[in-house]
This record gives C-alpha cells, structure tokens and sequence, in this order.
C-alpha cells in the first residue's frame, strides 16, 4: 500500500554523493545489508539524509555508536508529508519485513473497548482489548483504559443489566448482590426477573449504543410526554431529571467511540509532493489503498476531484449521472451496501415493545469476523485520534459520505500557514 519508493545503493567510496542525492524530509527508511541473511535496519525519522549519515558516515573516532557502514548495501526510503502517512508506512514495512515481532517493535497496544457479551445466556458490558469473532457487540475505541472505564460505569449506570461474572442458575434463594438491591439491576440470578424481560433490556442497551444514544434519549422524552400528558407532574418531573443525567453522560461521548463496524471515515493529511492531499479511508475499522489528491495536475486535467472520491470511496455509484441524481444514487448505494438500514430503522421503533431472543441479537450486533489486522488498525487509529496535537482532519460516513465537506477539509489543508513574521488575518502588523 505505501512502498519505500525510492532506492540508492550504497558505496562507501562514494560516500559524500550519496548523502548529497538524499532529501532532509521526513520518512521512513530501511537499510539493505550485504548478507542475504541478515535482517534490515527500519526506522522513521524527521531527516532521512541526517539519519543515513548517523548511521553511514565513518566516524572521525572511536565511538560505541551504532555504525552500519561496513555492512550495508543500499537504502530504501520514502519521504512522507505527514506523521500518519509516516506511522501507516512504518506498519506496513514492519510487518513485511519483521512479521514475528512487528508488534513489540512498533510497541502497538490493542485499543480499550466497551464489549457487550452476547453469546452468554444473560450479557453483560465490560471493558476489553481483545477483539473476537465471538458474535460480541464492540464500542469504542477509547483513548485509554481509564476512559473506557470511566464510559462503561456511567452509561450501564442507565440501565438494569448485570454486572456480575457469575454463572447465573435463577435460584431464588441466592442473596443477589448490592446492584439488585438497590434497583440497579434485574437481579436474573435469584429470578427477578423473566429471561424475556432481561432481553428487552439488553436490546434497549444494544440500541442505545448503536444510535448514539438517541433511542434512549427518545424513549425518555416520549415517556416525559406520556407523564405530562397524564398530568403524572411528578412522574413527569423525575423523568425530566432522568433524561438530563441521560445527556450528562453522553455529553462526553466521543466522536471516534461508535460501533466498530461502523467506523467509516476518510482521513485527510497533506502529502509529501507540493498541492497533494492523501486520503486514507477507513471501513468497518480496517485502512485501505490510500488516494493521492494531486492538485497541481488536476487543475490542468479535465477530471472531478469528487468523481475521484466516489470511485473509491462509494464504487457501486456511478458518477456519470448528473448531480441532481446524486443523492438518489447516494442513498441506494447505501441500502445496497448497508444491509437495507430503512428496514432496521423501522426495527429499532419496536425492540422496547418485543423481546429479542439472543441469538438474533448476535446476528444484527455481533461482530463476525476479525482478523488481527482489525485490532492494529484500530490501535493505529486511535494513537493518531487522540494524539495532541492532531495533523490532518477526520470526517465521518453518516449515512453518505459527505463529499463536499471533504473537499472544504482539503481546501483548508491546502492553505498556506502564516509565517512567524506575517500578521495574522484582521490584525494590525505591529508599529
């Protein structure tokens, strides 16, 4: 995907040449040794020409720093216009070239998730890092732990779930624990409750998650309505105090925290050649082929830069209609692509009134399939999500891509900063 493109071999006589012939840009580079059967030297650095002569050059005296100089043939390199664009090819040649400890190099650490378990008879949500093809419904990722946990605690806080780690027999003797005792769970181990009721609520769980918390939210208010409505005043008053505790919690719902399956973006970095911006998309949490938005030859070329982008990011439209179909094409695309989401909007509207069993809960949540690149790439993700500060720009698939305010992202990528000595716009240079 993104190949060390560029080549020099290295003669020590020559030595002074070959540095010249190296750019002082960012990137990545991986040394060639002379022995078939040695290992490379890979590495990422701020100036790929100043790395080389610290590892290359002969040094004027006896040093214990790392000199390859006797041993190396050549250098591949390439040169990056961003950190991302920087970390993604430093994963792709480490796992090429160091497939047994690609990880420990790269000191990649799976991503903090919010799991509800749903192959168990009774689920529950607990905090997690490993990701399987088990039928589990994920969410995150978080930028550590301690968020993953801190989420987990207030959002379960909303609902009646379990939170324990026991074998759940339904024995009505069984004391319970202090979450049933104060009405903070359904309290399935002493059968408080029907196995019908507590599906009911995982799915009110399930839904929650998966729509941001708007179906909560909604349930809330058409309740308070209900209440109102009633003149139930104080039952409409303790609603009201529930649904601002509701949006306290989601108040701090991140923008990448979603369904994993549902991470479909575009991320937007300045590249390494001059009016270029790269576009990484994101699909269900894995990266694919990047596209390179050169604006410099596009200018001159008779081609759309948002035809570029439906045919990698949306292939199944076809651009040739003309624009006032596009939103048309957009949404069947979509239905196509998406499992006919109408027909599970009209399912949300009545998960609170039926049971779901849990084996159709794992069919419609669960998450089916995932390689271990599924858990790199989300740990990739997230390194660069949460990093301070943030290079490029992120934006979301919601239901379309939203292509024009990609190209107001790349436009803002594209514009020159301002120099230390230059005003910024709407100030007074200094007298």
């Amino acid at each position: 995907m993104l190949e060390l493109d560029c080549r020099l071999q290295f003669i020590p006589e020559f030595d002074a040449d070959f540095f010249n012939s190296m750019p002082s840009r960012p990137g990545v580079l991986l040394l060639e040794m002379r022995d078939a059967k040695a290992k490379p030297y890979l590495a990422r650095t701020a100036d790929i020409r100043r790395a080389a002569e610290r590892l290359l050059l002969a040094p004027d005296t006896p040093s214990k720093r790392l000199n390859l100089r006797d041993v190396v043939a050549g250098i591949h390199y390439r040169v990056t216009g961003s950190k991302f664009e920087q970390m993604l090819t430093m994963y792709e040649q480490a796992r090429k070239y160091f497939p047994d400890r690609y990880r420990s190099l790269l000191r990649l650490r799976p991503s903090a998730l919010l799991k509800i378990n749903l192959r168990n008879e009774y689920p529950r949500g607990y905090v997690t890092r490993r990701i399987r093809a088990d039928g589990g419904f994920y969410f995150g990722p978080f930028a550590s732990r301690r968020a993953a946990e801190a989420f987990s605690e207030s959002f379960l806080d909303l609902f009646k779930t379990r939170r324990c780690q026991i074998k759940i027999r339904r024995d009505p003797a069984f004391p319970g624990c202090i979450y049933s005792e104060m009405k903070m769970c359904l309290a399935p181990c002493f059968a408080g409750c029907t196995k019908q009721e507590y599906d009911v609520e995982v799915a009110r769980v399930l839904e929650t998650l998966e729509s941001g918390g708007s179906f909560l939210i909604k349930e809330i208010q058409a309740q308070r309505e209900a209440a109102s409505e009633a003149l139930n005043f104080e039952k409409a008053s303790a609603l009201h105090k529930r649904l601002e505790k509701v949006s306290g919690t989601l108040r701090g719902w991140g923008e990448l925290t979603r369904r994993i399956d549902d991470i479909d973006a575009v991320i937007l970095q300045r590249g390494a050649e001059a009016k270029t911006i790269v576009v990484f998309p994101a699909r269900a949490g894995f990266f694919a082929e990047p596209l390179f938005l050169r604006f410099a030859e596009l200018s001159t070329e008779p081609k759309s830069v948002e035809g570029m982008l439906r045919s990698v990011l949306d292939p199944q439209t076809s651009f040739a209609r003309n624009t006032s179909d596009a939103s048309k094409v957009d949404s069947s695309a979509e239905i196509n692509s998406s499992a006919q989401p109408q027909e599970e909007n009209a399912s949300l509207q009545s998960h609170a009134q039926q049971p779901i069993v849990p084996a159709a809960n794992r069919s419609r949540y669960g998450l089916q399939s995932a390689p271990p690149e599924l858990a790199e790439h989300l740990s990739l993700l997230s390194r660069w999500f949460y990093s301070k500060p943030r290079e490029g720009e992120i934006l979301f698939r919601e239901g379309s891509w939203p292509y024009r305010r990609i190209l107001r992202a790349c436009n803002r990528l594209l514009a020159p900063k301002p120099g230390p000595q230059q005003p910024q716009p709407g100030t007074k240079p200094a007298t």
